[in-house]
């Protein structure tokens, strides 16, 4: 055989893996592009000028109207509610706690979950402190929680709390924990600013210090195809709207109607965010996280007057990621080929990964969301919205609760991760 012969034979075999390669190079770029969210550049080319804050007043619920029908309702479920809420903390016991004015630096949830956990402890503390007080008020339509609410805010406010956190890409958490943080006082503070007369320097020194913490924290873009774009994001456009309706600022409301923008941009044919099925065993949790942050955003928009419910992109719809969520939940083979179809569902036995289906029923019908919530409220959450089931369940939709002691062996988890 000549040297030539010998070469032709030895190569001949790798022939078709050119095509191969090709083809395969080909598949690669494709869901490549399909887990590519939209970039922060492409963000901020999008025309929302229609956004503008029209009502700085509004809550992201008719505080007065629920108010007054939590007053003559008949439904013991949100009676019992009432009753444990009427009778709130005492204001001078809350002014002790301390500020958290010094640099806040968390070790990440998943590698050291008793650590973060003990670390978190003050900033959980923080936000459950602010949604009782607002609770208390809606509940017992006593003045005094109001008070209290805005005297606690303006301590932290002179203190210049939650200013001074760690962030390195690498160890974002305290980053990420007090996103909630802010949306939590925010949200608090809207619901009773406008019952509570007076106190114009406290409000206004909340309202500075609420403004600068969501810019000094929004500057941060976060990591390409990861925080920048994902669950993180939509939990910073949620305190961006609310403050943003609080200050009257429409740059602020626009970075938090451009993660709704975003996120059906996204979103796959299914109804699926990419970037939450890269979580792999995880992905039907982000896929109801990202759910989490995106659908009381909606309402603090919808509640300025804007149709946001029903904004279509490409044929998608917010209705298309909801669906999505209950379809794999109920089955994950749902998921295709987009995740592994074992997946961890342990967070369906914790009421507060559901607190965006309270809000979410209170517009829309749907009968799966429904049961889901009926082993399971009251829901409460203190970084998403507080007392939801007190808030928005319509008093026909269930009278009694599950059992406290099956809710308790149903729990899970403290505190949200």
């Amino acid at each position: 055989m000549s040297a030539m012969n010998e070469v032709r034979q030895h190569t001949r075999p790798r022939q078709p893996l050119g095509p191969l390669l090709m083809m395969v190079t080909i598949l690669l770029m494709v869901w490549a592009a399909s887990t590519q969210a939209m970039s922060i550049k492409e963000r901020q080319k999008l025309d929302l000028s229609e956004y503008t804050v029209t009502r700085p007043n509004a809550s992201y619920f008719d505080v007065q109207e629920r108010m007054e029908l939590l007053q003559r309702t008949d439904n013991p479920l949100l009676l019992t509610q009432i009753e444990r809420l009427s009778t709130g903390p005492s204001c001078r016991q809350l002014l002790e706690i301390p500020p958290l004015d010094t640099k806040i630096r968390i070790p990440g949830f998943y590698p050291s979950p008793k650590a973060w956990r003990e670390i978190s402890s003050p900033l959980f503390e923080f936000e459950k402190t602010v949604a009782k007080l607002a609770g208390s008020y809606v509940a017992s339509g006593d003045i005094y929680y109001g008070e209290c609410l805005i005297r606690f805010l303006d301590k932290w406010a002179r203190s210049d709390a939650l200013m001074k956190f760690y962030y390195d890409s690498a160890k974002p958490q305290a980053w990420f924990a007090t996103e909630s943080m802010i949306f939590s006082a925010a949200e608090a503070y809207s619901v009773v600013r406008g019952a509570v007369d007076g106190m114009a320097e406290q409000k206004q020194r909340i309202n500075d210090w609420l403004k600068r913490l969501a810019y000094q924290h929004k500057a941060i873009p976060g990591q390409p195809n990861n925080s920048c774009c994902n669950n993180h994001f939509y939990r910073r456009a949620l305190y961006a709207t609310m403050v943003g309706v609080l200050t009257d600022d429409d740059e602020l409301f626009r970075f938090g109607v451009s993660a709704v923008y975003s996120a059906l941009n996204d979103m796959t044919e299914e109804g699926a965010f990419p970037l939450e099925m890269k979580r792999g065993r995880r992905a039907v949790h982000y896929q109801n996280y990202a759910l989490l942050w995106l659908i009381p955003n909606m309402q603090i928009i919808a509640r300025q007057g804007y149709d946001i419910f029903n904004l279509e992109i490409d044929g998608n719809t917010i209705r298309d990621a909801v669906n999505f969520a209950i379809d794999v939940i109920v089955d994950p083979s749902k998921l295709g080929d987009l995740a592994p179809q074992e997946q961890y569902m342990g967070f369906l036995k914790d009421d507060q990964y559901l607190a965006w289906m309270e809000i979410y029923l209170a517009r829309f019908n749907n009968p799966r969301l429904t049961q889901f919530l009926e082993t399971m409220r009251p829901i409460f959450n203190r970084g998403a919205g507080g007392y939801v089931t007190l808030y928005f369940m319509d008093p026909k939709a269930q009278e009694q609760v599950s059992t406290e002691q099956k809710k308790q062996q149903n729990r899970l988890f403290e505190d949200l991760e």
